[in-house]
């Protein structure tokens, strides 16, 4: 018996050979929603627009192989989460270890067995609901913890901004904005509120620049201008290359969200999705907040002339696809401002 559609969940099947994708979609219509891909760049976008709840992974494609397929959905904040079965003809120990060292949860031989495939589907799928089951417990649980912890982090930040917003607001609203700049992006949740957590810590470098330079009323001359772009490398220096995933998070934002998607940005000059997904977030969030604030040495501006300079700057300065998401956070971003005004 079928599934209503509404309580169907999505499986994306990765195969470059038609008859293959026939098979598995003949096998699984009744009960999930099936989206097919037939080469690994196709399944990677899909993945990223589409949010399936489990992913079916043939290894053998040209171009992208299924391994490149894994490490790069695993390695983006918006898919690490998805389930990725392996259905392969490569059947050695060495292979199988391979896909599960990159973060596969299973790895099912070709020919394979339609039962075997359900059978494997449901176990998988029980699997990650129960694991996001559990993961809303656990943070309901550590929620004064994590308050304790975001409420130093915040602090951390507002000593970096201290000299030129000593309110400390800045770093509540640009962190607020990321968080759901971050979800519409398609973060999980939980990624999302440790983005919320390290998106402080973004400008922490500038407890290492001068005065003279960060205080300067004027333009900057060429040195002030070196200095001044020397605190992302402080920032990142001072969080350090620790284990904990929140302060790699941490670190990668202080070292990107200067960078610009055209490539002129600092200090490294990446481009486009070279620059982590986290840093482009961060550069948005950040920049709203900044225009739209006074500060001694401005006045703020309107929202929409805000808006208006990020979307003329979308595929120059910004990620062109956050930008677009822009119009459907905005409300949401008025409210932390109204919130947290000052």
């Amino acid at each position: 018996m079928s599934k209503d559609a509404t309580t169907k969940q999505t499986v994306l099947a990765v195969d470059d050979t038609p008859e293959n994708i026939d098979v598995l979609v003949g096998t699984l219509k009744d009960e999930y929603r099936v989206r097919a891909a037939i080469n690994g760049e196709k399944a990677i976008k899909l993945a990223r627009e589409t949010q399936p709840d489990i992913i079916l992974l043939d290894i053998m494609m040209p171009g992208i192989d299924g391994y490149e397929v894994c490490r790069q959905l695993k390695a983006d904040y918006t898919t690490r989460h998805i389930p990725i079965i392996f259905i392969t003809a490569k059947n050695q120990l060495g292979d199988e270890l391979h896909g599960l060292e990159l973060g596969a949860v299973d790895y099912i031989t070709k020919p394979f067995s339609p039962p075997v495939v359900k059978a494997r589907l449901a176990t998988h799928l029980a699997l990650s609901n129960q694991n996001r089951e559990l993961d809303r417990k656990v943070r309901e649980k550590t929620d004064e913890i994590n308050q304790t912890r975001l409420a130093i982090i915040q602090r951390l930040g507002r000593a970096a901004e201290f000299k030129d917003d000593d309110t400390g607001l800045h770093v509540i609203r640009m962190s607020n904005f990321s968080r759901i700049l971050g979800v519409a992006a398609g973060m999980s949740e939980a990624d999302a509120e440790m983005l919320l957590q390290a998106a402080p810590m973004h400008d922490i470098g500038k407890i290492g620049t001068p005065d003279s330079v960060l205080k300067k009323p004027g333009k900057l001359d060429e040195d002030e201008w070196v200095e001044m772009q020397r605190h992302v490398e402080i920032g990142a220096e001072i969080i350090g290359d620790d284990d904990s995933e929140l302060l790699q998070m941490a670190r990668t934002v202080a070292l990107t969200h200067h960078e610009r998607w055209d490539g002129k940005g600092y200090p490294k000059g990446l481009r486009g999705e070279e620059i982590p997904l986290v840093g482009r977030i961060v550069a948005v969030a950040d920049v709203f907040d900044a225009l739209t604030s006074v500060r001694p040495y401005k006045k703020g501006w309107s929202v929409e002339e805000t808006v208006k300079m990020i979307e003329d700057n979308a595929g120059s300065q910004f990620d062109p696809d956050l930008v677009k998401l822009l119009p459907e956070v905005l409300d949401q971003f008025l409210e932390v401002k109204k919130q947290y005004d000052g």
